[in-house]
C-alpha cells in the first residue's frame, strides 16, 4: 500500500503546482494596473487556495506513505 500512497502523493503534488502556476498566470494577467501587481496580491490570493489544499494533502500522503524515514 506504501507505494500506491507515494504514487498519489506525488501526482497530487504535481498537479497542484502545476495548476497553481496556471492559475497565478490568470491573475496576473487579470491585473491590469501596476501599482495592483505584487508578489503578495498574486500568492494571498483566494483562488490559491484549492491549489494549496492539493499541495498540502500531497505532502501529508507522502508523510503517511512512509517518505518520512530517516
Amino acid at each position: 500500500m506504501e507505494p500506491a500512497l507515494m504514487f498519489a502523493a506525488a501526482a497530487m503534488v504535481v498537479i497542484g503546482l502545476v495548476g497553481q502556476g496556471f492559475e497565478m498566470r490568470k491573475i496576473r494577467k487579470s491585473i491590469t494596473t501596476d501599482e495592483q501587481l505584487s508578489s503578495k496580491n498574486v500568492f494571498v490570493d483566494r483562488r490559491n487556495l484549492k491549489w494549496y489544499a492539493i499541495i498540502g494533502a500531497g505532502l501529508i500522503l507522502y508523510y503517511f506513505g512512509g517518505g518520512s524515514r530517516v
